[in-house]
């Protein structure tokens, strides 16, 4: 089925030294760019990481030290990457919660400052557990009824993502979305931003260190001050904000925690 497009989407996958967004690294990358008029293009490259590939990582994904030594660093292709994206929507399979993060730490490690705001973000696996309630590989098959060979290869992984995302907007056109609460959250059709829409919770940091109240305000998702707005924990305890700028928190989250409080003295 086409896709009813208005904007580019990326569709992408990242492979990595490790989960940890602040301090793993990218090893590989894979984006297939799908345009409103149904062409396609993709950009697949191995990046050297700067650090050790642990054992375990590269047991999953194939990819040792010796197979990127000689390779290009993400600082080396943040502006290739970064025009090839250009001003697409990004979508892939769990890419909400580990790939979009890392993409954007490593270009804010590579001084780019990648901008989400006007982009809308698809993700296959939300869609996946919002409307059939399980990884890539059974997506795969339940949608497109074929096996995935070449499971954890970036770019295998990332043309299965879009045809399993092809498929999810065939099969789900008119039907009720409902969270896991049961909760509804509006009908399912083949527009990338009512798609955006029903996928993503409202974020303030994409590490999720901070989530918004249900009156809107910014507030702690973790630590002692959890449950607490974020400005009001600065007045009663200035220094959080500094232990949290020196400490090993992602560079989104510190810049999401800089701009809450630079409005929090333009507001005096």
């Amino acid at each position: 089925m086409d896709l009813n497009l208005k904007n580019a989407i990326a569709f992408f996958d990242l492979e990595a030294t490790g989960t940890n967004v602040g301090t793993d690294r990218i090893v590989e990358i894979s984006i297939v760019k799908v345009h409103p008029d149904g062409g396609q293009e993709i950009y697949t490259r191995r990046i050297n990481p700067g650090i050790p590939i642990p054992l375990e990582s590269s047991l999953i994904h194939g990819i040792y030290d010796k197979d990127i030594k000689n390779e290009p660093t993400f600082k080396d292709l943040a502006k290739d990457i970064h025009q090839f994206i250009g001003g697409a929507d990004l979508a892939g399979f769990n890419v909400l919660k580990y790939d979009i993060p890392l993409l954007v730490e490593e270009f804010l490690r590579a001084g780019i400052d990648f901008d989400l705001d006007k982009r809308n973000l698809l993700d296959a696996q939300k869609i996946f557990h919002l409307m059939e309630k399980r990884n890539l590989t059974a997506a795969y098959k339940f949608y497109c009824g074929k096996k995935l060979e070449n499971a954890h290869s970036a770019e295998a992984d990332t043309l299965a993502t879009l045809d399993v995302f092809r498929a999810q907007v065939e099969r789900y056109i008119g039907e009720e979305a409902e969270d896991l609460q049961g909760n509804k959250l509006g009908v399912f059709e083949n527009d990338m931003k009512k798609i955006h829409d029903l996928v993503n919770e409202k974020m303030v940091d994409l590490a999720g260190r901070f989530i918004f109240n249900s009156e809107g305000v910014e507030i702690f998702n973790f630590g002692k001050h959890k449950g607490k707005p974020i400005e009001q924990v600065f007045k009663e305890e200035p220094g959080y904000y500094d232990w949290m700028m020196r400490g090993d928190f992602p560079l989104d989250t510190k810049r999401k925690l800089t701009q809450v409080k630079l409005r929090g003295f333009n507001n005096r």
